[in-house]
């Protein structure tokens, strides 16, 4: 009996879920749950897929995380200078999202 080992119990490893922080509130949530913005040799753009190539960052899909992330970090975390098409891009897709708290912001 002393040379025998016994199993241990068999469970169901947890699936690894991917973490993201937002560059806008700085939270860190499920990277399904956050905007991937992507800098590519086109530009600064929103990728809906998450699958584009080039260095990205993750935004909330809130105004006030936009409006905080275009004030600068998200150029910060993108390594990039953005340029006006690049806002101009960024802020159709922040006009697009939801007012929080049944409130626009301005």
């Amino acid at each position: 009996m002393a040379g025998r080992v016994l199993a241990a119990k068999q469970r169901p490893r947890a699936r690894h879920i991917p973490q993201r922080t937002c560059v806008g509130c700085r939270t860190v949530q499920e990277k399904r749950a956050l905007i991937r913005v992507v800098r590519t040799p086109q530009g600064v753009q929103v990728d809906p897929t998450g699958k584009l190539a080039g260095r990205g960052a993750y935004l909330h899909d809130r105004r006030s995380c936009w409006t905080q992330a275009l004030k600068g970090s998200l150029a910060h975390a993108l390594k990039t200078e953005l340029s006006d098409d690049d806002r101009e891009r960024l802020n159709q897709t922040l006009e697009t999202l939801p007012a929080e708290d049944g409130r626009e912001d301005a």
